[in-house]
C-alpha cells in the first residue's frame, strides 16, 4: 500500500500530462488543414509482384520491363497499419465482367514449358460485373483486391478500426486502351461519362458523403475548386464555407484523388468545377476544377510555389525500382523538403527493397509531419497521428 501511495503521484502526473496532450492536439487540429502535413503514400498499393514462372518468362522477354516491376506490397490494411496514408489504385471498366479473367501470360507459362503459377483468381472474382483492379492487362494481374470494392472494402474495414486516422488519399487510376484508336474487343473497356457515373457509384457503395472529403465540400460557397483552396491559404472565407477541411474535421475520412490527366475532361462534361463527383481531378493549375496536381518528377521550386497555392499535390520518390537498386535518396530528399502532401514510393519503411534495405519515411519513423512549407506556425509533428492509430 505504502509503494502505491509512493508512486500515485507519479501516475496522476502522467495522467495529467497525457490529458494537456490530447486538448494541445485538439487546438492543433483545429487550425491545421488537410493541405499543411505531408505523408507518406505508396505506389501501385494493390501489387503483389510476380509470380516465379511469370517472372521467369518476363524476364527472357523483357529483363527491362521485369526490372522495373520487380516489387511487392503488402495488403493495404498491413500498409495503413504500417503508416501508409496514401494508397494508388488502378482500375479497369468491366461492365458485363469475365473480360479480363484469362490473361494471356498464364497461356505463355504453359507453351513455354514453365511450372504453372498458383491461380491468381481463385475465387473467380473477376468474372463478375464491376471495376477490376491490376497493373498491366495480360502480364501483370495479381492483386491484393481484385476488385474496386474489395479494395475499398479493405480500406473502409481499417478506418472504421482507427477513427482517429489522418485522412487518407486514394489515388484513383483508369486504365484504358490508347484514345482514339480502334475499339479492341480484348483490350480495356474505354471510360466514357457514363463509366464514370459508375465508378463513382462503386466509391458511393463502400463509403458515404460523410466518411469522404469531396469536391463539393471543399467548393462549398465558392464558384470553383480553385477559388476554394486560394481562400483556404489566404484567410479569404469571410465566413464562406469551403476550403480544405481542418484535420478536426478530416480524421476518419478518405479522400479520392484523380491518378492521371487526360480523363479530366470526360470526368468532368457535365460536371463543372466537379459539382457532384467524388474524385478530384488531377487538374491543369488555375482551372476551375483544380485542387489536386501530380508533380511526380516536378522541381521543388515548382511543386512549393503550388503548395502554397494551397494545392494538394502527390510526387513521386522513386520509380521502376532504380533508386532502391542503387540505395539513392536524392530523389527522396528533395522530395521530402518540397511542399507536396503525398510522397509515393514503392518502398515505405514497412517494406524495404530487398538489394540494398532502401526505403523512404519520415524523420523519427512519424506517420505524418508538419508540412516544410505550407504548415502553420507551432505546428508540432508528434501531434498529428498519435501512436494508438498506427
Amino acid at each position: 500500500m505504502q509503494k502505491f501511495i509512493a508512486v500515485l503521484p507519479a501516475i496522476l502526473l502522467l495522467h495529467f500530462y497525457s490529458v494537456a496532450q490530447q486538448a494541445t492536439s485538439a487546438q492543433q487540429d483545429q487550425r491545421m488543414h488537410i493541405n499543411q502535413i505531408q505523408v507518406i503514400g505508396t505506389h501501385n498499393s494493390y501489387h503483389t509482384g510476380i509470380a516465379p514462372s511469370e517472372h521467369k518468362l518476363i524476364e527472357q522477354q523483357n529483363p527491362k520491363a521485369m526490372r522495373a516491376l520487380d516489387y511487392a506490397h503488402a495488403p493495404l490494411g498491413d500498409q495503413l497499419s504500417g503508416g501508409v496514408r496514401q494508397l494508388e489504385i488502378d482500375v479497369y471498366a468491366d461492365s458485363k465482367g469475365g473480360r479480363y479473367a484469362h490473361p494471356a501470360i498464364v497461356d505463355k507459362v504453359a507453351q513455354a514449358g514453365l511450372p504453372p503459377d498458383p491461380d491468381f483468381d481463385p475465387n473467380h472474382e473477376m468474372d463478375r460485373p464491376g471495376f477490376k483492379v491490376m497493373h498491366v492487362l495480360n502480364v501483370d494481374q495479381r492483386s491484393s483486391c481484385h476488385t474496386f470494392i474489395a479494395c475499398l472494402t479493405t480500406i473502409r474495414a481499417w478506418s472504421k478500426d482507427h477513427p482517429q486516422h489522418l485522412p487518407v488519399f486514394i489515388l484513383v487510376e483508369t486504365k484504358e486502351g490508347r484514345r482514339g484508336a480502334a475499339p479492341n474487343p480484348d483490350g480495356p473497356e474505354p471510360f466514357t461519362s457514363k463509366t464514370f457515373d459508375a465508378l463513382d457509384a462503386e466509391i458511393r457503395s463502400v463509403f458515404s458523403e460523410q466518411e469522404m472529403i469531396t469536391p463539393d465540400q471543399v467548393r462549398g460557397d465558392y464558384g470553383t475548386l480553385f477559388e476554394a483552396i486560394q481562400a483556404t491559404m489566404n484567410s479569404t472565407s469571410a465566413g464562406k464555407s469551403g476550403g480544405w477541411p481542418t484535420l478536426a474535421k478530416a480524421r476518419g475520412k478518405v479522400v479520392f484523388l484523380m491518378d492521371q490527366r487526360p480523363v479530366e475532361a470526360i470526368y468532368t462534361e457535365g460536371h463543372p468545377s466537379l459539382r457532384g463527383r467524388v474524385i478530384f481531378t488531377n487538374a491543369t493549375p488555375g482551372a476551375p476544377d483544380a485542387a489536386f496536381t501530380e508533380e511526380n518528377d516536378g522541381p521543388k521550386e515548382e511543386i512549393d510555389a503550388l503548395a502554397r497555392q494551397g494545392y494538394l499535390i502527390r510526387t513521386r520518390t522513386d520509380d521502376g525500382t532504380e533508386e532502391a537498386r542503387r540505395n539513392d535518396h536524392t530523389r527522396a530528399d528533395a522530395a521530402l523538403s518540397s511542399g507536396a502532401q503525398m510522397l509515393s514510393t514503392d518502398y515505405p519503411s514497412s517494406e524495404p527493397a530487398k538489394w540494398t534495405g532502401f526505403f523512404v519515411g519520415l524523420p523519427h519513423g512519424l506517420v505524418a509531419r508538419c508540412n516544410p512549407v505550407t504548415a502553420a506556425s507551432g505546428c508540432v509533428d508528434a501531434l498529428l497521428e498519435p501512436p494508438s492509430t498506427k
